[in-house]
C-alpha cells in the first residue's frame, strides 16, 4: 500500500461531492479523505500501486487544483 497527500481545493462537502464518484472509480485506490479543516485541504489516498498521476488526473478532470507533497 501506498499513501499520498496532496494539496487541493477541495474545500466543502460539495465538492467532495462532485469528486467522490471520480475518486471511487478509480481501481488502485483503497481509501481517500480531504481535510477540509486543513488550509491546504489535504487529499490523503491509499493505493495499491504507485500510480499517482490517476488521482491527479481523476481530480483535475472534475475541476479542481491538485498537486502532490510530501510528509
Amino acid at each position: 500500500m501506498n499513501k499520498v497527500k496532496y494539496k487541493t481545493n477541495i474545500n466543502c462537502g460539495n465538492c467532495i461531492k462532485s469528486v467522490t464518484p471520480a475518486l471511487n472509480s478509480l481501481d488502485n485506490l483503497d481509501t481517500w479523505k480531504v481535510d477540509t479543516e486543513n488550509p491546504d485541504k489535504i487529499l490523503e489516498v491509499v493505493l495499491d500501486d504507485d500510480n499517482k498521476q490517476v488521482v491527479i488526473e481523476a481530480v483535475k478532470k472534475m475541476g479542481f487544483e491538485i498537486e502532490e507533497i510530501s510528509f
